[in-house]
């Protein structure tokens, strides 16, 4: 019954800290995308003004 408890308890303890790991990467993860979302709009702003600034300018193949 010992090594029953003993396996027990390790597998909670597996499960709390890939848990907190979880939490973890689910933060960096929002934070990732909240920093992209900033750029897209910051991207789409200076193509804006790129197309204000020249609007006869022909958009290059890669775009």
């Amino acid at each position: 019954m010992d090594e029953l408890q003993e396996r027990i308890t390790e597998l909670e303890i597996r499960f709390a800290h890939q848990a907190q790991l979880i939490d973890e990467l689910n933060e960096v993860v929002t934070e990732c995308n909240q920093r992209l979302a900033g750029l897209e709009r910051e991207n789409r702003s200076v193509l804006e003004m790129l197309r204000s600034l020249a609007p006869t300018l022909q958009e290059s193949p890669d775009e």
